[in-house]
């Protein structure tokens, strides 16, 4: 089973975000028992629970990530996983400085599918920023369901 990690600066928005559409992306297709998904934060404080904001623009997609609960990131996690999608070159940098040698298995979300530049950040704004970041996020994702082949 392939393990699969995205990272942000707290795992409220961004990557908790990510996490429960790529969870619903892999049922829907009948791969959930392929990859194990993982989301955690550069600068967690554990034990948060996901933005308001990201829970209501989730819950408009039919994806209940209430219960999400933020894990900072560890040695152990980046690695126990095959792939690591950061939301931002700073993050992807951060990481590689913990351990240089995770630099064949992570990348940003937009660098692996091809694409320039970062998910920007949507922390303390609008539902309406919520609903671009995750828009931004979901048609990621979709291409790296299919560029895994899984």
């Amino acid at each position: 089973m392939k393990k699969i990690l995205f990272v942000c600066t707290g795992n409220t928005c961004r990557s908790s975000m990510a996490e429960g559409l790529f969870k619903d992306m892999l049922k829907k297709a009948k791969k959930e028992n392929n990859i194990e998904v993982l989301s955690a934060g550069i600068f967690a404080l554990p034990n948060q629970p996901a933005s308001e904001q990201a829970i209501i623009v989730m819950r408009d997609e039919n994806i209940d990530i209430s219960k999400h609960r933020s894990k900072q990131l560890t040695s152990e996690m980046i690695n126990d996983v095959d792939y690591i999608f950061a939301m931002t070159r700073g993050h992807k940098q951060a990481i590689l400085q913990v351990d240089p040698s995770s630099d064949k298995k992570i990348f940003t979300l937009k660098e692996y599918i091809g694409e320039s530049g970062d998910i920007a950040d949507p922390y303390g704004q609008s539902v309406n920023v919520y609903k671009e970041s995750l828009n931004e996020i979901k048609n990621a994702l979709q291409k790296v369901l299919e560029k895994l082949d899984i």
